[in-house]
């Protein structure tokens, strides 16, 4: 299929996010500064909406040396997209969920020209 135009590049909020519906295909395209991402709107847990998620920085809990929690910590540098359905997160940057690098969004071929954000979804046999 020939790359798509899905909006232009300043239409996109930082972090933000469309979802498109190209041929029956559903694709979730994200802006994180001036980059910017593309996945199947599918979660692999449970097939759930995963990109009409919230936008959330990674969170970790701050654990002292008794064990005991001081609260959480959230990432500078990670941010996920939260499944709707269960809560599974996911970096927005790679598709791959924070702990099991082998459960992932699938992604898209995206790319900016002219100022339009482009996505690029392949021909389903």
């Amino acid at each position: 299929m020939p790359d798509v135009i899905v909006g232009k590049a300043a239409d996109f909020a930082d972090p933000g996010r469309k979802v498109v519906d190209i041929s029956g295909t559903e694709i979730g395209v994200f802006r994180l500064g001036d980059e910017f991402y593309a996945y199947h709107n599918i979660c692999p847990h449970l097939d759930g909406p995963a990109c009409q998620g919230k936008i959330l920085p990674l969170a970790t809990e701050a654990v002292c040396e008794d064990k005991s929690s001081t609260g959480r910590i959230y990432s500078k540098t990670q941010t996920n997209i939260i499944c709707p359905w269960h809560g599974f997160e996911f970096d927005i940057r790679t598709g791959r969920h924070p702990t099991d690098g082998n459960v992932r969004l699938r992604p898209v071929p995206v790319s900016v020209r002219d100022g339009d954000v482009y996505v690029n979804v392949p021909v389903r046999n």
